[in-house]
């Protein structure tokens, strides 16, 4: 028998013995508390990480006419191939589920975040604590949430709840037993198969002049 696997594992356990017990290689620092904060951004569904600020539904609806209207449309209708982000209620059991903040998002937080982290398109985290409260007071006001005259703050943030929070349930796995029950068949599970539909054209490739082809009739 070859004396080579032995010698191997041998000369591998030997090396990450070495490892373990080498000296830091000094590259690098520990990050600054500063630096830390300054990623550290993300905004929860009870509220955790908000910033201290506050915005009006009038601001908000100046700030998304300069920087998001040019995509979303003036009223969140969105435009071209961009994102709707009002209307769509009761649309979710449609053939064409319209997905927007007020019919498909569940927590604020999330259109507070994706705001604050991406937005607007191509100039992220641009926008200040306050405009990313103004222009989140407005897209509540665009899917009917709030009055006109409202103003959202970390104060009264997490008192704005979304139609769809009840839509969502968290993945309990892998601490339940999963849903299959039996062991899967892996062949000859059918006698025949019959095709009983066909995928929708969805048309969500852009064409342009330079590739007309792309579009789908």
């Amino acid at each position: 028998m070859s004396r080579f696997p032995r010698t191997f594992f041998a000369l591998a356990g030997c090396l990450v013995a070495g490892i373990a017990a080498a000296e830091p290689l000094g590259i690098g620092r520990a990050a600054l508390p500063e630096e830390v904060a300054a990623w550290d951004i993300d905004v929860r569904p009870d509220g955790q990480g908000l910033p201290a600020g506050s915005g009006t539904v009038a601001d908000g609806e100046a700030i998304f006419a300069e920087r998001c209207a040019a995509c979303h449309g003036d009223f969140a209708e969105g435009l071209d191939r961009w994102p709707e982000l009002a209307g769509g209620q009761d649309s979710l059991n449609s053939v064409n589920p319209v997905k927007t903040v007020g019919s498909y998002w569940p927590y604020g937080s999330t259109v507070f975040d994706y705001i604050k982290r991406a937005m607007p398109f191509g100039d992220a985290q641009s926008l200040s604590d306050d405009e990313v409260y103004a222009l989140t007071a407005f897209l509540y006001h665009m899917n009917d949430l709030v009055d006109a005259d409202f103003v959202l703050s970390n104060e009264n943030f997490t008192s704005i709840a979304l139609p769809n929070a009840g839509g969502f349930i968290d993945d309990p796995r892998p601490d339940t037993e999963t849903l299959v029950s039996t062991e899967p068949c892996m062949s000859d599970c059918k006698s025949s198969v019959e095709i009983t539909k066909r995928a929708a054209v969805l048309d969500v490739t852009p064409s342009d002049e330079e590739n007309p082809s792309a579009s789908i009739d």
